[in-house]
């Protein structure tokens, strides 16, 4: 299993899989992640999410659903409810770490080799990155002993900021 670290969109990474941090209701509005993904995927994503709302109703914080990644290069969009930073008392590292843990579980069913994330919850979430970017770390590393068919995980980086404090954590390992 290999961890990577790229700086760009992640919409145009090819790995098997990407994440989006959305809202319980999976409508487009989980910040510009979720509104950049939907953009690139074209309207079928938006149709399977209405789909699987009129069966579910809303997933949890923490919970995930798949569904195909339409015009992404990838293919399939996990799709995950991240926690809003409420200062710390509301369980939110749980329910980040939560987030992790059920998209990885998610793309190893799917028998996925390849998964990308962004910064989950850090944008329109309002998580402290530096947080944020631990709980992501330390989660993967947990989970890696019990997936099978994942065999990559990429943290993608829109941001410079985010980028160096990935960067940092990983290079401190080595």
């Amino acid at each position: 299993m290999t961890i990577e670290l790229l700086q760009g969109d992640i919409t145009r990474v090819k790995t098997d899989a990407i994440v989006n941090c959305t809202t319980i209701k999976l409508v487009i509005g989980g910040g510009a992640l979720d509104m950049a993904i939907h953009r690139a995927a074209g309207p079928g994503l938006m149709e399977a999410c209405q789909r699987i709302i009129g069966e579910k109703k809303n997933i949890a914080i923490g919970e995930c659903v798949i569904t195909d990644a339409y015009k992404l290069p990838c293919k399939k969009v996990i799709h995950t409810a991240g926690p809003v930073y409420m200062g710390g008392s509301w369980n939110e590292a749980e329910h980040l770490a939560g987030c992790y843990r059920s998209a990885l579980v998610a793309a190893d069913e799917a028998h996925c080799e390849s998964i990308a994330f962004p910064n989950l919850c850090t944008g329109a979430h309002t998580y402290p990155k530096q947080s944020a970017a631990v709980i992501a770390l330390d989660t993967v590393r947990k989970m890696l002993p019990t997936l099978t068919a994942l065999k990559r995980v990429v943290f993608v980086c829109l941001e410079e900021e985010n980028y160096r404090i990935y960067n940092q954590l990983l290079s401190a390992e080595t």
